[in-house]
């Protein structure tokens, strides 16, 4: 009887230890992101990391408080955390094959835990409220903990990041300063800029 509780009892502690230690292997799936931006010297090399994968909207459906502030506030806080867009419209000029669907005001481009692509952008430029996502079909179901976390760095910043920007609305077929300075937004309709007359986006 001794011997058979001794081997239940050696039984019960390995399979403790083997619990303990499958705990601490397993990448855990309550880890925050972690969000990285892409810089605009890193974008070929992104794009060639990623080449393979399919960019979808799917998986960040769910509402979070950035989605109800105006895009203007969601750049300078952006601008705040992470810097300088990846992309900005000045970026496409030169390249070939430029469509209207091109014309965005700015471009985050993202690589979450080192391994899966993301993107926000702007809707309507400074015209309305949110942004649009993009990331990895190959990781939806991480989207949602995924925009979670984006959303709470922008919503912990104390101040605002300063930005300049140069939107074109090809539905309104007019150009838009779109700045942050000095605790003041502004959105001025202005001429084309000299430095965008060879790029066509309608």
């Amino acid at each position: 009887m001794k011997f058979l509780i001794s081997i239940i009892s050696i039984c019960l502690t390995v399979l403790l230890h083997v619990d303990i230690l499958q705990a601490q292997q397993v990448p855990s799936a309550f880890a925050a992101p972690v969000i990285k931006k892409v810089e605009k010297n890193e974008r070929a090399a992104f794009q060639r990391q990623f080449s393979e994968m399919i960019m979808t909207g799917e998986g960040f459906q769910g509402n979070t408080v950035i989605d109800n502030l105006p895009t203007t506030e969601i750049r300078a806080r952006l601008q705040k955390v992470y810097g300088d867009p990846t992309m900005r419209l000045e970026d496409f000029i030169g390249q070939s094959n430029v469509r209207p669907g091109n014309s965005i005001q700015f471009e985050y481009w993202f690589i979450v835990n080192d391994s899966i692509p993301m993107m926000v952008l702007d809707i309507d430029g400074p015209f309305t409220l949110g942004m649009v996502y993009a990331g990895s079909n190959r990781f939806v179901d991480m989207m949602p903990e995924i925009k979670r976390t984006l959303s709470r760095a922008l919503m912990n910043v104390s101040s605002m990041g300063e930005f300049q920007d140069v939107f074109y609305s090809p539905e309104r077929n007019e150009w838009f300063n779109v700045e942050y300075k000095n605790g003041v937004y502004k959105t001025d309709k202005i001429s084309r800029p000299a430095r965008f007359n060879n790029l066509r986006l309608n």
